[in-house]
């Protein structure tokens, strides 16, 4: 939806759409880097929910994104959305590799990866139907950014609700992630 924005209602050519993504990106290596300190500290299921907080307060700030939006303004959102996200992959795909027998985990790893990519395409085809079908671009993309804060916010609830049964509160170890 980004992308879309960048180019259809800034006007920026695809390579300048690319570096206004720079920001987001670069603190995604950060974030991934600090992210298994953390769950070591704290627990994987809190550095998870924070991270997927972080998100949705990304997210959440692009709700009042509009055709005027100065670019440096959208800055603050990109790097909180790419932080939460390096701060929650991590944790999340050592939970679900250490929750599983090894002699299962290659199957626990595509099943992670499939689930991460199907959701990547039910997400462009959702907030692609909401900006186009709204007839209104910047109004399907304020759904879509309330739609994908909401949906943070509840992934950070049923990991901290949820838990394993037996350990409910796994900590990554070093060299885990």
């Amino acid at each position: 939806m980004l992308s879309l924005y960048f180019q259809q209602v800034n006007g920026l050519a695809p390579f300048a759409t690319g570096l206004a993504f720079l920001p987001m990106m670069a603190i995604v290596m950060p974030a991934n880097l600090l992210a298994p300190r953390a769950a070591e500290r704290y627990g994987a299921r809190a550095v998870i929910a924070a991270g997927s907080v972080l998100a949705a307060l990304g997210c959440a700030g692009l709700a009042g994104i509009g055709h005027d939006t100065p670019y440096w303004a959208l800055c603050a959102q990109l790097i909180a959305m790419g932080a939460g996200l390096g701060l929650l992959v991590p944790p999340l795909t050592s939970m679900l590799l250490g929750s599983v027998d090894k002699a299962h985990s290659g199957i626990a790893a595509g099943v992670l990866n499939s689930t991460r990519q199907s959701g990547s395409m039910l997400g462009v085809a959702l907030f692609g139907a909401l900006i186009s079908g709204t007839g209104a671009f910047i109004g399907g993309a304020r759904a879509a950014a309330i739609l994908s804060a909401l949906l943070l916010l509840a992934a950070a609830a049923a990991i901290m609700i949820g838990g394993h049964p037996h350990n409910p509160d796994r900590r990554v170890k070093p060299g885990n992630t």
